[in-house]
């Protein structure tokens, strides 16, 4: 199964379990999560309501805490996760979002994340929301997660630290941290939370999936507005590949810097693989042969975008087919922080797996690495989490299915 995040109203840790309990989680099973993490009984309470946002029926989720102080550090937290005998693949997810958070707070506020004091989002609330939040996600099977550019507006919002510009200083550095785009909100005020977006940033991507729809969960948000305040989580079957075909065209007579934007915009419009070769032409001319790998029915699409955008006058298109090894995308910590890796299997065999190229690129920058380190730990890691799971590889219709 796979998720798509629908942000028109933003996104905080309450509304995120609001949609995985209106998807279907058992809020006794949300219970049941925190109920084994170390916390003494009678300091929290959850408590879900169906509700009405505007027109739209929807899952408020309220979580009260009985705590005076709650200023932990990073270590704290941890501990109490580790504590909690939760599956080892929630404790690390969990675990990656606070040292995520940890990260982007140091960068704030220019000390080491070790150092970092959590206030708000140290509180039990935000423990169990994002405790709450991917224990909801694992028990759901949704094995990827997605998410629509999430709305920042401005203003000032009160913290520990005094009053703060919107959006927060450590919701811009979670986003930045990952290249997330982002969209003017409606109004001003805070709609995505600090832990909605330390969220989004270790869980989430930021596009679309082509998918099969199952069942839709609506989480409200606390505030009432003139519009639905409300996050939206869809889930379903991601798009089986289908037939599929590979078009070319030769060019011999278009400025090569614009060879670039071509492939992009293949790429950005379902293209599975877009690629350039060197060729001799007929009078000993240089040209490039323009190669697309796509799914049958985007044919149309990529041949207007290859007509309109090369000054090529025609394309051939030869149906093709594939042999394709399961492949699934876990996310893994790294000593340099958390990263996607592609798993390959074949016949059930686990045969390797590949970081995605361009969050190791941007972890190296963090770091000021070399990019071969980055990559190293992050296939170290991947080894060891096969070593300690022993995962066995899922059907190829419950994973994501890369290209």
């Amino acid at each position: 199964m796979i998720g798509y995040l629908d942000l028109p109203s933003g996104l905080s840790g309450d509304m995120f379990l609001g949609c995985l309990i209106d998807a279907g989680w058992p809020i006794q099973r949300l219970e049941a999560v925190i109920g084994r993490l170390d916390l003494a009984s009678d300091r929290w309470t959850i408590k879900a309501r169906s509700v009405m946002k505007g027109p739209l029926h929807a899952t408020s989720v309220q979580v009260e805490t009985a705590e005076s102080h709650h200023h932990r550090r990073l270590e704290d937290v941890c501990r109490i996760i580790a504590a909690g005998s939760l599956p080892q693949a929630v404790q690390q997810r969990a675990t990656a979002v606070f040292r995520r958070l940890a990260e982007a707070e140091a960068k704030v506020h220019g000390t080491h994340p070790d150092r970092i004091s959590f206030h708000e989002v140290g509180a039990l609330d935000a423990i169990i929301d994002i405790v709450g939040v991917i224990s909801g996600l694992d028990e759901l099977s949704i094995d990827a997660l997605y998410a629509a550019p999430p709305p920042l507006g401005r203003g000032w919002t009160d913290s520990a630290h005094g009053p703060l510009p919107l959006p927060a200083p450590a919701t811009l550095q979670l986003l930045a941290q990952v290249g997330a785009p982002t969209r003017p909100a409606r109004t001003e005020g805070e709609w995505l939370t600090p832990t909605g977006a330390s969220l989004l940033a270790e869980l989430a991507r930021f596009e679309q999936p082509v998918m099969h729809l199952d069942r839709i969960g609506t989480g409200a948000g606390q505030r009432d507005c003139p519009w639905p305040n409300v996050a939206r989580l869809w889930t379903g079957r991601p798009e089986a590949t289908g037939p599929m075909v590979q078009m070319e065209t030769n060019i011999d007579d278009m400025n090569p810097q614009h060879f670039a934007d071509i492939t992009e915009r293949l790429l950005a419009a379902g293209a599975r693989d877009a690629w350039l070769t060197p060729v001799q032409m007929k009078k000993d001319r240089p040209g490039v042969l323009l190669s697309v790998l796509g799914l049958a029915q985007d044919e149309p699409v990529l041949a207007e975008l290859i007509l309109r955008h090369t000054t090529t006058l025609g394309l051939r298109v030869f149906a093709v087919h594939r042999h394709e090894a399961q492949r699934e995308i876990r996310r893994i910590s790294t000593p340099y922080g958390p990263l996607d890796v592609k798993f390959k299997f074949v016949g059930g065999d686990y045969l390797g797996a590949m970081p995605e190229f361009d969050q190791c690129r941007q972890l190296a920058r963090q770091a000021g690495v070399p990019l071969r380190q980055v990559v190293d730990q992050a296939l170290v890691a991947a080894g060891r989490q096969m070593e300690s799971t022993k995962a066995e590889p899922s059907k190829p219709d419950e994973k994501t299915q890369g290209a």
